[in-house]
């Protein structure tokens, strides 16, 4: 542990997160962040460039009310029930604090979104890590003991697999004295959203990120569904920390995103057609596939080391996300890329299989 006398006491006992590879280099085909292939709504840019004026001089509105208005109405919410950050990230920074920090240990997969540990050392929230079945599935059962809170990406990351909503639902039921939080980055390439649960259940709390599906990674919004007693705790957090957290330009960027429906459905089908091609080809490589509802494929070839297939596609000028830890060391999580992005992949990778 290296330190400084000037550090907190607690600054030397974190294990920071560490986020996937962002290289500087040109000409490089780049499936290792889950970022979209395709880019924002041009109604986004152009809501953006006419925002590009001397406002920029005021505070944005604190409560980010266009974009709760706009959210309310693409899911039929009331904007009581919305919170808005920097990025999912930022969202849930907020939720360990506000309601996840009990004095039972909070529960999440052993395989998994792995910023989530990070936040229970940064704040101080006891955690257990409950094991995926054999077949890295999620199994609602193991989550049936005393916790202070549960929460999972559904899609699960890296694994890509879906837990129906029955089985959510089945989780609330068993967990009333507990909030649960589902992290839907990657729902809208193939899942639906919790968010039609929250009304009946108090103790739900859905995150999305317009990250990935609304191609707006590089303009930072999140935000959380919930009861609105669930979202007065997060503004409680939020406004102690910090009071103006989205830009004039992520509001009205957001803003259109939404209401852009037909840019939003149209990409999410493109990734999701691209997905299932991707899928086929690697499987007739010889690549054992998981079924995945997000924009990424994780695969494992049962003849082939993944760290060595992860440095060959390298070389080749493509990068992919290699995970060492335990149980998923064999796996390469693989980002769903333009058509012919997928085939350099594909043909570099039959290369590196012997097939040409």
């Amino acid at each position: 542990m290296s330190g400084n006398k000037y550090w907190s006491k607690i600054v030397g006992e974190l294990d920071p997160y560490v986020p996937g590879e962002q290289p500087k280099l040109s000409n490089l085909v780049k499936l290792n962040t889950n970022e979209n292939p395709y880019g924002p709504s041009p109604k986004v840019l152009d809501a953006i460039s006419a925002s590009l004026d001397d406002d920029l001089r005021l505070y944005p509105d604190p409560n980010g009310d266009l974009l709760k208005q706009a959210i309310a109405r693409f899911y039929g919410l009331n904007v009581s029930q919305i919170f808005l950050g920097n990025g999912s990230d930022e969202v849930l920074a907020h939720i360990f604090q506000a309601l996840l920090k009990h004095k039972n240990p909070i529960l999440f997969p052993d395989i998994t979104y792995s910023f989530y540990p990070v936040y229970c050392g940064l704040y101080q929230v006891p955690f257990e890590r409950v094991s995926l079945a054999e077949d890295l599935t999620l199994q609602v059962e193991d989550y049936n003991k005393a916790n202070g809170g549960i929460i999972f990406p559904n899609p699960n990351a890296p694994t890509g697999r879906l837990l129906p909503l029955a089985e959510i639902e089945g989780l609330l039921q068993s967990n009333q004295d507990s909030v649960v939080v589902v992290d839907e980055a990657y729902i809208d390439f193939g899942g639906e959203s919790a968010i039609t649960l929250v009304d009946r259940h108090p103790n739900l709390l859905v995150v999305q990120t317009l990250s990935k599906s609304r191609s707006l990674a590089g303009l930072r919004v999140g935000f959380a569904v919930g009861h609105p007693s669930l979202i007065e705790a997060l503004e409680r957090v939020k406004n102690s920390f910090n009071s103006y957290p989205l830009d004039r330009l992520a509001i009205v960027g957001g803003v259109a995103a939404f209401d852009d429906k037909d840019y939003f459905q149209k990409t999410c089908e493109a990734v999701i057609c691209s997905r299932e091609k991707l899928a086929s080809e690697l499987s007739a490589l010889g690549f054992q596939v998981l079924p995945s509802a997000a924009n990424f494929v994780f695969v494992s070839h049962p003849k082939y080391n993944a760290a060595d297939l992860s440095a060959g596609l390298r070389e080749q000028g493509i990068i992919v996300r290699h995970f060492k830890q335990a149980r998923i060391d064999q796996y390469l999580r693989i980002t769903i890329g333009r058509p012919e992005q997928n085939k350099q992949l594909l043909d570099v990778l039959a290369v590196l299989l012997g097939y040409l």
